[in-house]
């Protein structure tokens, strides 16, 4: 009944009463109950008397001010749903009840979404491909056998079937822009604070750089900025919030500043980024198609020290995933998955002169990132480093018979984003001969999220990635 309709259609069929909110969720539910045993992306679902009970509330008073009425939403399990499990896909806290909901939670519920579960997630956050001890991994829907990515693999294979809407997540190296990337959909990573988090029990906000930011997937651009236009703003809760002056479903590029547009294609920063053959070529690819909508492009030979930049963020992120480990007061570190018990490790024994240069050799990378941006309004990298890999792997240990020196080197391509709170988004690409998809990464300056998504509506109008659904679904 809905398989067609946008997000925005379904909306204003349940505003003018055509369709019913119990109709639309049935629709979803449905879909979860085909689709996810195979996926396994949605791993906590409430009753579907108490969801279908709610739809049925929500029928009897039709809100028009809330843009979400009546959609079912899933958030991701690092996410606290109030009296439901917040696990990490940790075994230990398989039956840690949440008290109250996360920030973005409430945000979603206030707009009318009805919050039916949870969306995998890699154990405890870390690492960058959606498998756990308590749920297992999830599949690739375009492929079974292989890797979501992660760690919000979950919800951007949750989105690219159809199970849910579109979805929250969150990213740290690259969380939701490489499992959009895998599954030929939109992920995107914004501006530290645009989309707000509870940080009242955080320490050294102000001296420690945030790493992780809340983000979202969706089918399209078009899609995505009516969730976001919903969770994004200032409160108190998070002293870093902000707000911004527009509305991401409001604004537009002309196609006069759309052909004004210049890119840099930072390719394979220097030769530094190992990539799986083939990736550069997808990107490529899709980057002439897109010169000949009048978008100049440049391959940038650039100063930027990608091996000072690497140093930086394995640092900081070593720290960063000590303290978090260190709040969440797990007793036996030994108990923890490989990946995080790596950074644990190292974390312990970061000290303050190693974070000074951590901090030092960020600044460093950051102006020489923001020279660049004085001659281009968008940097471009690819969104992964290698295709969908087999779901059974923790982690690739190679790239093209390379070995890998650390479990995360196969995620590299995302640090710089991260590192410098840059706003980005993974756009689709394209497919390999194999039929794995792959997107790219189109990285703004601070606060310039909004013509940044106003530039991917104008590529989803060129190139319909939104078009194209995973097979087994069909």
């Amino acid at each position: 009944m809905f398989e067609n309709k946008s997000i925005l259609e379904i909306i204003s069929l349940v505003q003018s009463k055509e369709v019913l909110v119990k109709e639309v969720v049935e629709f979803y539910l449905q879909r979860i109950k085909n689709y996810n045993p195979k996926l396994n992306a949605i791993v906590l679902l409430k009753e579907e008397e108490r969801i279908l009970d709610e739809a049925n509330l929500k029928d009897q008073d039709i809100n028009k001010s809330k843009p979400l009425i009546g959609l079912p939403l899933a958030c991701k399990d690092l996410f606290d749903i109030e009296g439901m499990p917040s696990t990490y896909g940790f075994p230990n806290f398989k039956n840690n009840i949440a008290k109250k909901n996360s920030l973005i939670v409430d945000r979603l519920k206030n707009n009318g979404a009805i919050i039916i579960g949870k969306t995998n997630t890699a154990e405890l956050g870390v690492g960058g491909h959606t498998t756990n001890r308590l749920f297992g991994p999830t599949s690739n829907p375009y492929d079974l056998n292989k890797s979501a990515a992660g760690s919000s693999g979950g919800a951007g294979s949750a989105v690219a079937a159809e199970l849910l809407p579109f979805a929250d997540g969150t990213d740290m190296m690259g969380s939701c822009r490489a499992p959009a990337a895998f599954a030929n959909i939109y992920g995107y990573r914004p501006t530290t604070g645009l989309i707000p988090t509870d940080r009242s029990n955080e320490k050294n906000i102000n001296n420690f750089p945030i790493l992780t930011s809340p983000g979202c997937f969706a089918k399209n651009p078009q899609d995505m900025a009516i969730l976001l236009d919903c969770i994004i703003g200032s409160d108190p809760l998070d002293p870093l919030s902000i707000d911004i002056n527009g509305s991401f479903k409001e604004n537009e590029l002309t196609d006069k500043q759309f052909s004004n547009i210049k890119i840099g294609w930072l390719k394979d920063m220097n030769n530094n980024y190992m990539f799986e053959n083939g990736i550069i070529d997808i990107c490529e690819t899709r980057l002439k198609e897109l010169e000949n909508h009048n978008i100049f492009i440049e391959t940038l030979k650039t100063n930027i020290n990608s091996s000072e930049m690497w140093d930086s963020w394995t640092t900081l992120r070593a720290k960063s995933i000590f303290d978090d480990t260190e709040s969440m007061q797990i007793r036996n570190i030994e108990e923890m998955t490989f990946q995080a018990i790596w950074e644990y490790k190292k974390g312990e024994n970061i000290k303050d002169d190693e974070i000074d240069k951590a901090l030092k050799q960020k600044n460093n990378c950051l102006k020489e990132v923001d020279d660049i941006f004085k001659e281009y309004d968008f940097l471009v990298l690819p969104s992964a480093q290698v295709f969908p890999f087999d779901k059974n792997l923790q982690f690739p240990k190679k790239i093209n018979n390379y070995e890998l020196d650390t479990y995360h080197r196969w995620i590299e391509v995302f640090i710089m984003s991260s590192l410098l709170d840059l706003p980005t988004i993974t756009v689709p690409v394209g497919f390999n001969e194999n039929g794995m998809p792959m997107g790219m990464q189109i990285i703004a300056k601070k606060y310039d999220d909004l013509r940044l998504f106003a530039f991917t509506k104008k590529y989803e109008e060129i190139f319909n990635c939104s078009k194209i659904k995973p097979n087994f679904i069909n």
